[in-house]
């Protein structure tokens, strides 16, 4: 089994904003940067390489008879060139993908999905968030696409000729959700085809220990390749203010670093997302920071080697 910690890391920006109706993720790549990740990480002793920012490809999409759905040719043209990044990154180092608003994971988890078929193992995925992003075309309200990936990656029907094939379809009982706290009713049906699922109500009464473990010891008895998809709404927005999305009541600060703890204690992770991330509603950086500092911890920084740093 390839051990995160053995693997050397390489960050990809995604500056994507088609899936939101707000702007500001595009600047996300760059705060990113800008807040030292890549520092952190050569810290640890790893070895950072910085593939750029990824961009679009060219997709030609139909109307679709939901109206309200906005930038589908251009979201799907960000899935297949983040399908194909996601691939080809993952052979020889572990991508961390600096988005961008959360549809960049239909690519950047088709993608490992590909990487896992390609090595004979099967793909888990490990999605930190508020929403649960399982609204198909057909049913979102919103028109915004960052509430689609889920749906896409485990196959739901309607996607065909708007996204791109997907090669390989993620088992939802290889799922598992932390932190749920908003969830459309449209979503809530769905999330009884087997996802797991532990929302803030599960965390406030039994923690993420036993729960992420029972869900690593899966993987591990699988021989599975771990993606995680951590969105900033996962965290409270009173330590985590910089996202569009606010929901009151998300993981504090320890709930977040010891999750990343468990998570490099147990060597499965092989792809990183860090989502959602709007640089015009932070406060001074504060969110970036604290995002880089959380993939610090996965990747292998201890509480005794955390700096401290002046906001």
């Amino acid at each position: 089994m390839a051990r995160s910690e053995a693997r050397g890391c390489v960050l990809i920006g995604a500056p994507v904003q088609s899936g939101t109706g707000r702007l500001g993720c595009d600047m996300g790549p760059s705060a990113y940067r800008a807040a030292g990740l890549s520092e952190s990480l050569r810290d640890l002793g790893l070895t950072v390489a910085d593939a750029g920012n990824v961009a679009p490809a060219p997709f030609s999409s139909p109307p679709h008879p939901n109206r309200a759905i906005r930038n589908l040719a251009e979201t799907a043209g960000w899935t297949l060139a983040l399908t194909d990044a996601a691939f080809r990154h993952s052979e020889a180092a572990l991508p961390i993908f600096l988005g961008g608003d959360h549809s960049l994971s239909a690519g950047t988890v088709a993608g490992m999905a590909r990487r896992a078929e390609r090595e004979g193992r099967p793909l888990f995925l490990l999605w930190l968030d508020a929403h649960a992003d399982l609204h198909t075309l057909d049913s979102t309200t919103s028109g915004n696409l960052h509430g689609v990936p889920l749906a896409y990656l485990t196959g739901r029907p309607g996607f065909s000729g708007y996204f791109p094939p997907l090669e390989a379809a993620l088992d939802p009982a290889r799922i598992c959700m932390f932190g749920l706290r908003s969830v459309d009713p449209a979503e809530r049906e769905a999330l009884g085809r087997g996802v797991r699922v532990h929302d803030m109500r599960d965390i406030d009464e039994n923690g993420v220990v036993a729960p992420l473990r029972g869900f690593l010891r899966e993987v591990a008895a699988a021989d599975g390749l771990l993606h995680v998809s951590l969105d900033v709404d996962f965290l409270d927005p009173g330590i985590a203010p910089g996202v569009g999305t606010t929901v009151p009541g998300g993981a504090t600060f320890r709930e977040a670093h010891l999750i990343m703890e468990l998570l490099h204690d147990s060597g499965l992770v092989r792809s990183l997302d860090l989502v959602e991330l709007n640089p015009f509603l932070d406060e001074r950086g504060r969110t970036a920071l604290l995002m880089a500092d959380l993939a610090a911890s996965l990747l292998g920084r201890r509480i005794l080697d955390k700096p401290t740093r002046s906001y």
